[in-house]
């Protein structure tokens, strides 16, 4: 049935066509995608079965095995905003080819390890980790032309929720049929493969507008790292922080009710929620701003906790609230690609990742402190709560400093050096 034939339907499938295929229709972008979810797909897997062959195999906790996961993951937040600046220095091939060589051969030979030189190895080779994600944004902002950029990012973002809709299940298919250790080989493998076609490959991180001679130079820290950015940063850690809360409060929900056996059917329309979301956002020519996405996160996920009844009407109550989380992400990329200039697009990209890290270590312990001590309803609230504060801090970035008396007679400058110093962005630590 053609959509022009639904009243008030819109025509959602005609718009998503119109919009979407130009995109993929453009030199170099789909391919792009398919190798970058290629590269992500083996990330979304290695969590999972860190755990089972911490546990199974080498007979340790979950406690000892979280340890290996928090070692891997600061490794990555420590790490991703210099190797971004590696790619705006150096382009792309450097970075991939010590990344690529370093996660093939740690997960290759991570199934072979004892506990103590796997923990002590998890940092490192999380920080050289494929940057799979922070590439991922930098091309598609080089290949799509700006007013396009809406609808490139929130496919990254369906693509992205493909792979943790695909990569888990995968990993625990193939753990639970032959083991973990061949499961942390074939992910080795999948790491290296997709970096090595990248090399090669090499798609460009700059428009050839951004590549010219005397672009390149790189400006000092304070002139891009300022309110905006790090009000959207800031955002960027409050949604991590609903997302994880979210995900405890969930299995917790299900663990209390008995249907634990569910999980998997319910994070699975959570992520197809996201999808649809996501799915929307790109389709339309003007979506809703970062912040107010943000506050819808997290504002529709406080009265989960309330709803009561079996997991498929859990399930519907989570609904809502994923719908925005795809459009979140994307609105995230698109303004730190707006908000910094195109020499350091890498070294923010990384510095993005970082914040994203850093709302998910943030959330887990929080959240999983309010259910260990009053429940998951209260569990949903938090991961609200949570991510609105951060929210408002970076909402508070944003509101126009008052200068001192004197501030502007002492901080006068030649012309052509004003910008650096007036307006509230210039007030940024």
């Amino acid at each position: 049935m053609a959509c022009t034939a639904v009243p008030g339907s819109g025509c959602v499938r005609e718009v998503a066509l119109k919009s979407y295929l130009p995109v993929l229709r453009i030199p170099g972008v789909t391919t792009s995608m398919l190798l970058m979810f290629a590269a992500r797909l083996p990330m979304t897997a290695t969590g999972i079965t860190l755990t089972l062959h911490v546990v199974g195999d080498l007979g340790r906790g979950y406690g000892a095995a979280g340890l290996v996961g928090t070692a891997t993951m600061a490794g990555t937040a420590l790490a991703a905003p210099l190797l971004g600046r590696m790619i705006d220095r150096h382009g792309l091939r450097p970075v991939l080819a010590v990344c690529g060589t370093v996660s093939g051969v740690f997960w290759t030979a991570a199934g072979h390890l004892p506990y103590g030189v796997l923990l002590v190895a998890a940092l490192p080779a999380g920080a050289l980790v494929v940057p799979a994600g922070s590439v991922a944004r930098q091309v598609l902002t080089a290949l799509v032309p700006e007013r396009q950029r809406r609808t490139a990012f929130s496919l990254d973002m369906m693509s992205l929720e493909l792979t943790y809709m695909t990569g888990p299940v995968a990993a625990i298919a193939l753990t639970t049929q032959v083991s973990s250790t061949a499961t942390l080989t074939v992910i080795g493998l999948a790491f290296a493969a997709p970096a090595a076609v990248l090399m090669w490959l090499d798609p460009p991180v700059r428009t050839p507008e951004e590549s010219g001679p005397g672009t390149g130079a790189r400006p000092a820290l304070r002139t891009w790292v300022r309110r905006p950015l790090v009000a959207t940063l800031l955002v960027a850690m409050g949604a991590l922080f609903v997302l994880v809360g979210t995900e405890l409060a969930t299995v917790a929900a299900l663990r209390e009710s008995g249907e634990v056996a569910w999980t998997g059917v319910v994070i699975a329309v959570m992520c197809a929620a996201s999808l649809a979301g996501g799915l929307v956002h790109g389709a339309v020519s003007r979506s809703l701003p970062q912040p107010v996405l943000m506050v819808a996160l997290a504002v529709l996920v406080l009265p989960v906790g309330l709803v009561s009844g079996p997991w498929w009407v859990l399930a519907l109550a989570l609904i809502p609230s994923n719908l925005a989380c795809a459009p979140t992400l994307a609105a995230t990329t698109e303004s730190v690609s707006r908000l910094v200039p195109h020499t350091v697009r890498g070294e923010a990209m990384g510095v993005q990742d970082s914040a994203t890290r850093m709302g998910l270590a943030l959330g887990s312990p929080v959240v999983g402190w309010v259910l260990d001590h009053a429940g998951p309803a209260w569990g949903f609230a938090a991961s609200g709560l949570g991510g609105l504060t951060l929210a408002a801090v970076g909402g508070l970035l944003l509101v126009p400093g008052r200068p001192r008396p004197g501030r502007r007679r002492l901080r006068s400058t030649p012309a052509g050096a004003g910008r650096a110093v007036s307006g509230s962005a210039a007030t940024t630590g």
